[in-house]
């Protein structure tokens, strides 16, 4: 199949694509005489992996990872909960950090019933402190 309906069957765009190829997340395809790509069962099964992963906010390298690891069936699966538990770790302190980020703006947003004049603003007045 060509790039465009590889795109179409994963709702992933063109763009995306050529990016995982240049990545290297998706193998280089063969090309027809007019230079189209062309891609199998393989490339679908591929691009639906990454987009799974990419859905749970891993990064390229976490995939490039996983789909190494993918790749050796017969080695331990150690190293893939170790990515996923790094994984769960920055996204555990991701949220701390947009907790935090909650409070200051709730923080903010009640320094200021929006009726007053901009020069006696209490969000104005806590960003200049």
């Amino acid at each position: 199949m060509k790039i465009g309906a590889l795109s179409k069957q994963t709702s992933c765009s063109i763009q995306t694509i050529r990016y995982y190829e240049r990545e290297g997340l998706l193998a280089q395809t063969k090309r027809t005489q007019g230079n189209y790509r062309l891609y199998g069962k393989d490339a679908l099964q591929r691009l639906t992996f990454i987009k799974q992963c990419r859905a749970l906010d891993m990064s390229i390298q976490e995939v490039k990872q996983l789909i190494e690891n993918r790749e050796n069936p017969e080695s331990s699966c150690a190293s893939i909960t170790d990515t996923i538990e790094e994984h769960l770790a920055e996204v555990s302190a991701r949220i701390e950090d947009l907790t935090a980020l909650k409070v200051t703006l709730l923080g903010m947003s009640s320094a200021c019933d929006g009726e007053g004049k901009i020069k006696d603003c209490g969000v104005l007045k806590k960003l200049s402190e």
